[in-house]
């Protein structure tokens, strides 16, 4: 199918400018690496052209008409278009304040540049000294990443498929890039109870295997007081707990009942050696 009448079709056949800039990147796109290996057809190709060449030109684009007509489901289009995009070399731009105009956090803008910041400095700092003048950090993917990260943390919404759609990145890139913040820079992007893991705590572990009772729900504890059903761990202690109060009150039982019987068997003897007593001088009389 023909270029313009794909334009046609996404309603922007008026913009001849924006045709030609499509079809330039189609023909990059065809020198540069084979778009069948990634599963895309040649209307689809297209289709991702036109939108690429609308989003450097400040086009509006509908990109569910496009989904449409591409023929493909939208997360296989979305995948596509990074790959596309990264094959081409075309980068996305994207600016803290706009996407937090875009989303609706605006006061998210101090804690993402905060963030960016100190990841580059971490991140710099780790490389060898040959490597650290190579580092590229322009690339979307770590604004969206940071953008992302600092929501979360500051209990924002922000759609990650929107932020990865808007860098034009993978969502494996994306998730990796995200770890590596959290590795470098826990303080500016992390949650507090993401790193409390019972599971990962080295010191006090004995104490908190010990006393499960004492973690706190986050920690694979429990509470006392959210009116659930108990865990099977919490029965069992408390099944143990009444089975070895049993068993220790029948023992208390019968170390009270040796102790009388001691007693009373004690006062026996007593008394059969003072009747003994007794008796011998009257047996004595007798014999003389």
């Amino acid at each position: 199918m023909d270029m313009s009448e794909i334009a046609r079709k996404l309603g922007l056949s008026e913009s001849k400018n924006l045709i030609r800039k499509a079809a330039e990147l189609r023909r990059r796109a065809d020198l540069q690496f084979d778009s069948s290996i990634i599963g895309v057809g040649e209307i689809c190709k297209a289709v991702i052209c036109l939108e690429i060449a609308a989003s450097s030109m400040d086009v509006i684009f509908d990109r569910q008409v496009a989904i449409k007509l591409s023929g493909m489901s939208e997360k296989g289009y979305n995948r596509s278009f990074n790959s596309m995009q990264n094959g081409i070399g075309i980068k996305n731009k994207i600016d803290v304040r706009e996407l937090a105009i875009q989303f609706g956090c605006i006061r998210l803008i101090p804690f993402v540049h905060k963030g960016l910041s100190s990841f580059k400095e971490r991140f710099t700092a780790s490389l060898p000294s040959s490597r650290r003048g190579s580092a590229d950090f322009t690339r979307p993917v770590f604004t969206a990443a940071a953008f992302y990260l600092c929501a979360k943390k500051q209990k924002l919404k922000a759609d990650k498929f929107k932020l990865i759609e808007l860098a034009g990145t993978s969502e494996s890139e994306f998730s990796s890039v995200c770890t590596s913040m959290l590795d470098l820079c826990f303080d500016a992007f992390g949650v507090s109870k993401e790193k409390k893991d019972s599971r990962q705590i080295k010191g006090n572990r004995e104490l908190l295997d010990a006393l499960p009772e004492k973690r706190k729900l986050e920690d694979g504890g429990y509470s006392s007081d959210d009116g659930e059903e108990p865990s099977a761990y919490k029965k069992r202690k408390v099944m143990e707990k009444h089975e070895y109060g049993k068993w220790k009150s029948s023992v208390e039982k019968m170390n009270k009942r040796s102790k009388i019987s001691d007693r009373l068997d004690g006062m026996k003897k007593k008394q059969t050696t003072l009747d003994f007593l007794k008796r011998l001088p009257e047996t004595t009389t007798e014999a003389s």
